[in-house]
């Protein structure tokens, strides 16, 4: 599950925890269940944005915003930035997402059934606030696969996601994308 994106610097800089695959914590996985919280994320990977900026940009009130972004932070996936001064002369506590949810393995899982659909739900607002116009590619398909073949899959599609994500920093002057890959059993 990826919160990294343009205008974010690099985890290394961003960020003090290893760039390296490893299973979600109880706390990380409960942070990572909620669309909402997944939508944050990928705001704030985009670039450093107050509580009121992402309650209008999402249309809820700055309470609730408020509440997810907590959860975020204690998980460690959005960190303050610097304080700043807004544009009325009040002072602004941005939010920046540390890159660190990108490096999880799974970590929906043991989180209910629910939980699964939070990054799905939060890729189907993403999409509609795009508008269908942003669409560049798309694939739908069907495969027969064993389980050992569900993993090598999955990790080939990382290893080419992860060599884009550990150059990230090198195209922040180019347009920002996002995606998502989800593999389901059919039903019967």
């Amino acid at each position: 599950m990826s919160d990294q994106g343009a205008g974010q610097q690099s985890p290394e800089e961003s960020s003090p925890y290893p760039r390296q695959r490893r299973a979600a914590t109880v706390r990380e996985a409960k942070a990572l269940a909620h669309p909402l919280r997944i939508r944050i994320l990928r705001l704030c990977a985009q670039r450093e944005m107050t509580n009121k900026q992402l309650a209008d940009r999402l249309g809820t009130d700055p309470g609730t915003v408020f509440y997810h972004v907590r959860q975020l932070t204690d998980a460690g996936f959005l960190r303050q930035a610097p304080v700043r001064t807004g544009e009325s002369g009040a002072l602004e506590k941005p939010y920046r997402s540390t890159g660190r949810s990108w490096w999880l393995d799974d970590p929906l899982s043991g989180e209910g059934a629910e939980a699964s659909f939070a990054p799905i739900e939060a890729f189907q607002d993403e999409l509609r606030e795009a508008g269908p116009d942003s669409v560049r590619t798309m694939t739908r398909f069907m495969l027969h696969l064993s389980p050992a073949e569900i993993e090598e899959l999955d990790r080939r599609i990382l290893a080419i996601l992860d060599e884009y994500i550990e150059t990230e920093d090198q195209r922040l002057d180019r347009p920002a994308y996002g995606g998502i890959v989800i593999l389901h059993r059919l039903a019967d």
